[in-house]
């Protein structure tokens, strides 16, 4: 028999204080990143972008029926969009730059109070801040989790692949897991050290490991150990630490049947997260219901998303799909 899958249409990150999506549209989102707004692309946001009237109490109100002109009472202005701090403009060649309009700190902390997680925001040079705000919502929902089936003498141990900057590390740690980190990239490990420090983890049970993803897993499988619940976020292209070519086509289910073999005989849950468009959520869906057949459970797949403060839009930020075991839920 086929595992259930449940196909929300949107799971929506909204517990959020120290982060706001103000605006978003013609192809950008303005934020607010505690103390900081940044405004930044985003090829999801298709739609218009709409201005907000601001009034200017020292302009003359213009005669009845005469047009509106710059600087008079009434003009519409762009007044939510000029109050940023910093703006990333795409280059046609591919990457981009910020303009600043004043000297910001190289980086900053903000606190999702929700889990009293604490991470440290840096603008990058490819327009990333070190954080994907969306994902708030898979870390409340595995936190549930991993609270209600660890134990003193047996917590859960969790496998974080291609873990960035580990918020989800730090996120199933504070909800007291085991967690190995893995990410080929070793700034973003020590980011992640960074990050759990600043959660007050630095003691934690957490693995740092700068590794290849795949050769990871099967130097693990071979080791014997296994884990009760695994995270991903494949990209679609990507380097190992030694170099390693990743494409997501050619080897997301070899990685996938490798994980398998990790998973412990009662496994907690298996969660994949994607911002790639060859990646769809019915796709997830039965890549899970292929890879875990037979275990039972249940399958929840569909889109992640932000809520935006101006008009009420959701922003879609990616997908995810998860597995998870009744057993435990």
């Amino acid at each position: 028999m086929a595992t259930p899958v449940q196909r929300p249409a949107l799971i929506v990150a909204d517990r959020w204080r120290d982060y706001r999506l103000m605006d978003c549209g013609s192809g950008l989102k303005q934020e607010r990143w505690g103390p900081y707004t940044l405004v930044r692309p985003d090829p999801q946001v298709l739609w218009p972008r709409h201005e907000v009237g601001r009034v200017v109490p020292d302009a003359p109100v213009p005669p009845a029926g005469a047009p509106a002109s710059p600087g008079v009472l009434g003009t519409t202005r762009a007044t939510l969009w000029e109050d940023w701090d910093g703006f990333y403009h795409r280059s046609d060649q591919g990457g981009g730059r910020w303009e600043f309009r004043r000297e910001l700190p190289e980086h900053w902390e903000i606190s999702y109070e929700a889990l009293k997680l604490t991470f440290k925001i840096r603008p990058t040079s490819f327009k990333h801040t070190g954080l994907f705000p969306e994902q708030a919502v898979n870390w409340d929902w595995f936190s549930r989790k991993i609270r209600a089936a660890g134990a003193p003498d047996r917590p859960v141990s969790v496998l974080n692949l291609f873990g960035y900057t580990g918020a989800a590390t730090c996120a199933a740690a504070a909800a007291g897991a085991e967690v190995c980190h893995v990410d080929a990239a070793e700034g973003m490990v020590r980011w992640c050290r960074e990050n759990a420090a600043l959660s007050g983890l630095a003691a934690a049970p957490i693995r740092y490991i700068a590794d290849d993803c795949l050769k990871f897993v099967r130097r693990e499988r071979k080791r014997g150990r296994r884990y009760d619940a695994i995270i991903m976020d494949p990209p679609t292209y990507g380097r190992g630490s030694s170099g390693e070519m990743w494409r997501l086509e050619d080897s997301l289910w070899e990685l996938l049947e490798e994980c398998r073999a990790l998973l412990s005989d009662r496994p907690l849950f298996f969660l994949i997260n994607a911002y790639t468009a060859r990646l769809s959520p019915t796709v997830v869906a039965n890549l899970l219901a292929e890879l875990l057949a037979g275990r039972g459970g249940t399958i929840t797949a569909g889109e992640v998303g932000l809520p935006v403060e101006h008009d009420g839009k959701v922003l879609p930020c990616g997908i995810y799909g998860r597995w998870e075991s009744l057993a435990q839920s």
